[in-house]
């Protein structure tokens, strides 16, 4: 009778189970999901003491489980990627997710994209893998602004013109937009109309005036890629140290080449490059006028010395007593090579460069001024100097 009784429970624990994994199985996985239960039953007699309504949630949440990870075909498979994928969502903050912040539709900043990306080295792989032919490409290439600065690079072929991009809609027919557009189509640059909003993504929120061009960037020249014309009179070379304010720097380089300088040239340390700011800032001159650049502005300034130029420098109107001769801009007179040796913001020259100076100029102030404004910005400065310089120097020929 007690056999019976045993034999009798024993088959009647595993119709049970079969009844229970019946609806959880799967095409031919359900047996072995069933088989396997079963025999993990039979082998755990302490559950026997366990409410059946327990055990039957158990049994259900182990099938499920055992679904999820046990790849059988490619359903199972499709399933767990997908409740991966899920899961991958969730997990990552708004932050972590490049591109892309709650709400807005912004671009966070490269640094900040960088971080995000190495918490999340699966992410980055994915997007790397996503941007490895859009961006291939362009990331050699910067966004010239602006009519005058798109126009000038594409005339005068310094840059590599990849695309021209317009604001679509009525400025697209202004006169010195198509303009811009026929000398981009003659050179064979593909022409794109955009929204303005994309435009102003691509300036930064700068003024382009309709129109960005995508480009190779310029750099600055060195001394062996182009030599300046020989002139019959004194030429003038114009050296700025540290100018670190894009827009400066190009309302310097556009005053240099109205008023004639035959040469610019720019430390390379501390020294803002020349990018599109610098060009929309110079009216495009950027683009026409080469910018030398050097590691060392001693060495050539001592170079220029030897060979007879004169080396002058640039203080204000209430600069400490030197050893250095102070002439008013307005009483000097240009009459061999010069040099004119400009300061950046705050600082001015520096005492390595101020020593190598032969003499020191200064624009005089036409009232008396308030403590702290004793100084000119130094893009005015310049132009000032510049004309000054290269009056005296036609008023001498």
């Amino acid at each position: 009778m007690g056999v019976f009784s045993i034999a009798h429970q024993h088959k009647l624990l595993l119709v049970w189970t079969r009844r229970l994994n019946k609806p959880a199985s799967v095409s031919g996985v359900g047996s072995q999901f069933a088989s396997h239960h079963g025999s993990a039953a039979l082998l755990c007699p302490e559950d026997s003491s366990i409410n059946p309504a327990v055990k039957r949630q158990r049994r259900v949440l182990n099938t499920s489980s055992v679904q999820h990870k046990r790849v059988a075909s490619d359903g199972w498979q499709k399933d767990e990627r997908s409740v991966q994928s899920k899961t991958w969502k969730n997990e990552i903050p708004v932050m972590g997710r490049p591109y892309q912040r709650k709400g807005d539709d912004s671009r966070v900043s490269s640094e900040l994209r960088r971080l995000s990306l190495d918490d999340f080295p699966e992410e980055k792989e994915r997007m790397v893998g996503q941007r490895s032919t859009l961006d291939s490409k362009a990331e050699n290439y910067e966004v010239v602004f602006g009519i005058a600065p798109c126009l000038l690079a594409l005339t005068q072929g310094r840059r590599q013109a990849r695309k021209l991009f317009v604001k679509d809609g009525e400025a697209s027919h202004r006169a010195s937009v198509i303009q811009v557009c026929e000398e981009a189509h003659g050179r064979g640059v593909q022409v794109q109309r955009v929204s303005k909003k994309d435009l102003d993504k691509m300036s930064w929120g700068r003024v382009h005036q309709g129109v960005c061009l995508q480009a190779s960037p310029l750099g600055y020249l060195t001394e062996d890629r182009d030599s300046a014309p020989n002139r019959g009179d004194a030429p003038l070379w114009l050296v700025l140290e540290r100018i670190q304010d894009p827009m400066n720097l190009g309302a310097i380089l556009r005053s240099a080449y109205f008023l004639g300088v035959d040469r610019v040239l720019s430390s390379l340390r501390h020294s803002c490059p020349l990018s599109p700011v610098v060009s929309k800032a110079s009216s495009g001159i950027m683009e026409v006028i080469g910018v030398y650049g050097y590691e060392n502005l001693e060495d050539m300034l001592r170079l220029k010395a030897a060979q007879g130029w004169q080396v002058v420098g640039t203080v204000g109107a209430e600069a400490e007593e030197t050893m250095i001769p102070v002439t008013q801009c307005s009483d000097f007179q240009m009459t061999k090579p010069t040099v004119l040796l400009m300061g950046g913001e705050g600082e001015g020259l520096s005492q390595q460069l101020l020593s190598l100076c032969q003499t020191l100029l200064t624009i005089p102030a036409g009232r008396e001024l308030f403590p702290g404004i004793e100084s000119l910005n130094v893009s005015v400065a310049t132009g000032i100097l510049l004309h000054s310089l290269l009056s005296s120097r036609r008023s001498t020929r």
